[in-house]
């Protein structure tokens, strides 16, 4: 399962602008997922899911993916309720966030799935430069976060739509059994059992405000260690389950925890930024009321576990996610039979 990076809004402000780490931001550790832009090469290519669909009585629009198993099962949720409302609609996916939000300002492509708080100090960094570092954006506030990213898009051509249930950001998990054993629930609950953890995750995870200096701070957590196996990586993963380490760093949409025996515990005191799943698109081409309205049903259909779901049927059930978003939007009545 394909994962990303997200830097701290300062890490982000500068690495952004030299160029070596293409569109990341909010607070995430992950690295491989493009939502990253780090993984995959640089380009756009037509999505081998719908190159086309709808009649077109009410013209054509272009849905932007990245190189990730979620973005393609959204984009396809997208371009599928898009296409049900009378739009020709067809999914470019694109590796690179510096390569497909220009693009989304060019009107090259029309819509695209976006995470609130990323995004939001993406454009913090693009539009800011070496200030963003200081002054980052995005909170643990969805409604805080999308204001402020309503503010950096508008200017750039670009329309934010609400955002919705659904959240894909960091999130820590413990065995089922540990939980059991401590009465865990939340990160609140662990800091108060005073047990010791290790964390297996990123190097980076040692700095990170949001990683093992906020479980400290915030929660009480007596981090002992970091054991560099990678955020949500199998093998980090593993070593949870085998008792090696104690606590992973992985996210809220990972659909392979059960496989692991894994549970996430609630980040009650809101460590994490909002990265909500919301649609953003260009003003001029995509910003009028039928398009919002298609868009904003399924985004409030749409919750946490549905995306665990869907990403599970792709990813461990090997299904196409053209099908896994048609049988899920029938399901829920946003397109027709």
């Amino acid at each position: 399962m394909s994962k990303i990076l997200r830097t701290t809004g300062a890490v982000l402000g500068t690495l952004a602008l030299a160029g070596t780490l293409a569109a990341c931001g909010g607070d995430s550790l992950e690295k491989s997922k493009a939502k990253d832009g780090t993984s995959g090469t640089s380009g756009s290519s037509s999505s081998g899911g719908s190159s086309s669909t709808g009649g077109g009585k009410k013209g054509s629009l272009v849905v932007g993916a990245a190189g990730f198993t979620e973005s393609a099962v959204l984009a396809e949720l997208y371009s599928q309720v898009l296409a049900d409302a009378g739009y020709a609609t067809s999914i470019t996916t694109v590796k690179n966030r510096e390569l497909y939000e220009p693009a989304l300002e060019k009107g090259e492509i029309d819509v695209v799935p976006e995470y609130a708080a990323t995004l939001t100090e993406f454009l913090n960094a693009k539009v800011n430069g070496d200030k963003a570092k200081d002054k980052p954006l995005a909170s643990s506030d969805v409604s805080a976060t999308v204001a402020e990213l309503t503010k950096l898009a508008g200017p750039r051509g670009l329309k934010v739509l609400p955002a919705g249930e659904a959240v894909d950001q960091n999130a820590f998990a413990v065995t089922k059994e540990f939980a059991t054993k401590n009465n865990l629930k939340s990160l609140s609950d662990l800091g108060a059992a005073k047990v010791k953890v290790k964390v297996a995750a990123g190097d980076e995870c040692k700095i990170r405000p949001f990683c093992a200096p906020g479980l400290t701070s915030k929660y009480g957590i007596d981090v002992t260690g970091i054991d560099p196996k990678g955020v949500g990586t199998p093998g980090a993963k593993q070593a949870v389950k085998d008792g090696v380490d104690q606590l992973v760093l992985t996210t809220t949409t990972d659909a392979s925890l059960d496989t692991y025996g894994l549970v996430l515990l609630q980040d009650d005191k809101k460590l994490q930024n909002a990265d909500n799943v919301l649609p953003v698109v260009h003003a001029k081409d995509a910003g009028g009321q039928e398009i919002t309205d298609a868009l904003g049903k399924l985004t409030k259909a749409l919750t946490t576990a549905d995306l665990v779901d869907l990403n599970r049927k792709v990813d461990a059930e090997r299904a196409k996610p053209a099908d896994v978003a048609k049988a899920y939007l029938q399901s829920k009545g946003l397109i027709k039979k």
